[in-house]
C-alpha cells in the first residue's frame, strides 16, 4: 500500500502540476528554466570572452578544442537530471511519500557515481580523446591540461543536476535558477583573479569553473536538506540505501537520454568537418551564425522540461486528460517561441552576426547559415516536445533509437551523399529541417503508440507496477 503525503507539504513558491490551468502553470514554470539555460550560454561566453582577452590566443584555442568533449559530457549527466525529474515527478503525482523519498536517495547515489566515473574516465583519457579529435600540436597540451581539471567538475555537475531534476520534479525552478545566478557570477571572478591577478591561461578558467560548480551543488544539496517536504534530502537518509526499482527507472530513463546528448556532439563532429571543408571566412561566419542555436534551442528547452515533469505529475495523480493536454501545450509553447525567435533571426541575422564578427565578409557566410536555420527552430518543437513526452510517460528506449537513427545517423549519411554532391553551406544545413521532419514523424507514431497502450491501463496500483517493471 502507497504512503500517501498530503498536498500541504508543498512549498508556497512551487508550481501545481496536477490542479489549476496548464497553459499558465507550464509558462510560469519554464520561465526561470529559460533565463537558467541562458545565463549557462551567456557564462560560458564569459569564459572564452576572458580567456580570448587577458590571455593568449593559444590559451583560446586550448579551451575552444575542448567544447565538443565538454558537451559530450555534461549532456550525458543532464540526461541523468532529467531521468530524475521524470521519476521523481511520478511519485509526487501520486503523493507517494515513500516512493519519492526512495527515488532521491537512488538517484543521489546514481549521478554522484556516473559523475564519478566520468571524471575517472576523463583524467586518464583525456590526451586519448583530444587526439582522436586532431587536436593542433600546439594547443594539445593546453587543452589536456584545462580537460583534466574542468573533469574534476563532473560529480559536482552530477549533484547540481540531481538536485535541480528533484526541485523542478516538485514544481520550483526559481531555485535552481538563484544558485545559477551566484554560481555564474563567481565564475566571471575567478576567471579575472585567476587569468589576471595569478597570470593563469586555461588552468586558471578550468579551476574557476570546478569552483563554482562545487558552489552550486552545495547551495542546492543545502537547500534540499532544510526544506521540510516530500523533497527534503539530507546525506544521512542514504543509510535507507538504493532501492533496485528506482535504480531500475532511473538508470532505464536517464542512460538512454544522456547516450542521445552525447552522441549528438559526436554527430556535430561530422557537421564540423563539412564546414571545415570550406575556406576560413566561411567558417568563422558559421562558427559566429552558430551562437545563435546555443541561445534558440535552450529557450526552447525549457519548454521541453515542463512537458515531461507535468506529464509525470499527472500521470502519478492519474489524471488521464492532464497528460495529453501538458503534451500537446509544451509543442505549441515550443513551436511558437521557435518560430518567433527564427523570425527575427531572419529579420535582424546582420545585426545578431554583427555582435560576433566586423569582417562583411564573415557576416555574409554566417548570413547563408542563419537563411536556413530560422526556418528549422520551429521544426525542432515537433521532434523534441514528443522525446519529452515519451518520457514523461516512462519511455526512453525507443524514442532514444529513433532519435540517433533520424537525427544523428541520417546526418551522417546526408553529408556524405547530398552534400558531398553539392557542397554548399545550404546544401549542408537542410539537413536539420530533413532529419528533424523525418524523426518527429517517426517520435509522434512512437508516442502514440505507447499513449494508446497507457490509455488501455487503469490509473492505480496496476498501472504503478507496470510502470515500474518496464
Amino acid at each position: 500500500m502507497a504512503n500517501h503525503s498530503s498536498a500541504a507539504g508543498r512549498g508556497r513558491g512551487e508550481i501545481q502540476m496536477t490542479q489549476g490551468s496548464l497553459w499558465k502553470n507550464m509558462l510560469l514554470f519554464s520561465i526561470p528554466l529559460m533565463l537558467s539555460q541562458l545565463l549557462q550560454v551567456l557564462f560560458n561566453m564569459a569564459d572564452v570572452a576572458v580567456v580570448g582577452k587577458f590571455s593568449s590566443a593559444e590559451a583560446l584555442g586550448a579551451v575552444g578544442s575542448t567544447t565538443i568533449l565538454v558537451s559530450l559530457f555534461t549532456g550525458f549527466l543532464i540526461g541523468m537530471g532529467n531521468a530524475v525529474n521524470v521519476q521523481v515527478a511520478h511519485h509526487l503525482g501520486a503523493r507517494d511519500k515513500a516512493r519519492t523519498s526512495a527515488s532521491i536517495r537512488t538517484a543521489f547515489v546514481i549521478c554522484l557515481i556516473t559523475g564519478c566515473i566520468i571524471t575517472v574516465l576523463c583524467l586518464l583519457s583525456a590526451r586519448f580523446m583530444l587526439e582522436l579529435l586532431d587536436t593542433k600540436d600546439d594547443l594539445i597540451e593546453g587543452a589536456v591540461l584545462y580537460f583534466r581539471i574542468y573533469a574534476l567538475g563532473m560529480p559536482a555537475l552530477g549533484i547540481f543536476n540531481f538536485g535541480n531534476g528533484v526541485l523542478s520534479a516538485n514544481g520550483d525552478t526559481k531555485r535552481p535558477l538563484a544558485y545559477l545566478m551566484i554560481a555564474g557570477i563567481l565564475n566571471v571572478i575567478f576567471n579575472l583573479f585567476f587569468v589576471i591577478v595569478c597570470h593563469m591561461a586555461e588552468d586558471g578558467v578550468a579551476l574557476a569553473s570546478i569552483i563554482t560548480q562545487y558552489v552550486s551543488a552545495l547551495l542546492i544539496l543545502m537547500h534540499m536538506a532544510r526544506q521540510g517536504d516530500d523533497c527534503t534530502f539530507r546525506l544521512r537518509d542514504l543509510r535507507g540505501g538504493l532501492d533496485k526499482i528506482e535504480s531500475k527507472r532511473i538508470l532505464g530513463l536517464g542512460i538512454p537520454a544522456g547516450l542521445q546528448n552525447a552522441i549528438f556532439a559526436v554527430a556535430n563532429l561530422f557537421i564540423q568537418g563539412a564546414v571545415n571543408s570550406f575556406d576560413s571566412v566561411m567558417v568563422e561566419g558559421n562558427s559566429a551564425a552558430a551562437n545563435a542555436d546555443s541561445i534558440i534551442y535552450n529557450v526552447m528547452a525549457a519548454f521541453y522540461t515542463a512537458c515531461s515533469t507535468f506529464m509525470g505529475q499527472n500521470l502519478g495523480a492519474g489524471k488521464r486528460e492532464r497528460i495529453l493536454k501538458s503534451y500537446f501545450i509544451g509543442m505549441v509553447y515550443s513551436f511558437v517561441v521557435g518560430a518567433v525567435l527564427g523570425g527575427a533571426l531572419f529579420l535582424f541575422g546582420r545585426e545578431f552576426l554583427s555582435l560576433f564578427a566586423n569582417d562583411e565578409a564573415v557576416i555574409e557566410a554566417g548570413l547563408q547559415r542563419t537563411k536556413i536555420m530560422c526556418f528549422s527552430y520551429a521544426v525542432s518543437a515537433f521532434m523534441d516536445c514528443t522525446i519529452a513526452a515519451c518520457r514523461g510517460i516512462g519511455k526512453s528506449f525507443a524514442p532514444t533509437v529513433i532519435v540517433i537513427m533520424g537525427s544523428c545517423v541520417f546526418r551522417v549519411v546526408w553529408i556524405y551523399t547530398v552534400f558531398a554532391h553539392f557542397h554548399t553551406i545550404p546544401s549542408l544545413y537542410l539537413l536539420y529541417i530533413f532529419s528533424w521532419t523525418i524523426t518527429a514523424i517517426a517520435e509522434i507514431i512512437c508516442f502514440t503508440i505507447n499513449y494508446k497502450k497507457l490509455n488501455r491501463l487503469q490509473f492505480s496500483d496496476n498501472y504503478t507496477k507496470e510502470f515500474s517493471k518496464q
